[in-house]
């Protein structure tokens, strides 16, 4: 059942430091994310999930349980800056 599945996911994250405990619908977020292929999560959350310093430790977990890692950024990186016409 992927709601389970998920839920296993989201508890590794959070027993592997991703996040603090507190945070568990970040957990959730991520792990709904990469379980269900999803190519980018785009968050506010600088501090646990857009963190350079995360990245990698994200993309090594979810390499050892065989899941992709999405793209994670925030909303202002998807802004594109068009000149004025």
């Amino acid at each position: 059942m992927p709601d389970r599945q998920i839920v296993d996911i989201a508890q590794i994250y959070l027993d592997n430091y991703f996040m603090p405990c507190a945070l568990k619908g970040d957990a959730l977020h991520l792990a709904y994310a990469s379980f269900y292929k999803i190519d980018f999560l785009l968050t506010w959350n600088c501090n646990h999930l857009a963190n350079a310093n995360k990245r990698q430790h994200i993309r090594v977990i979810n390499a050892r349980l065989n899941l992709p890692t999405p793209e994670i950024v925030t909303p202002l990186e998807l802004f594109s800056e068009k000149p004025d016409e």
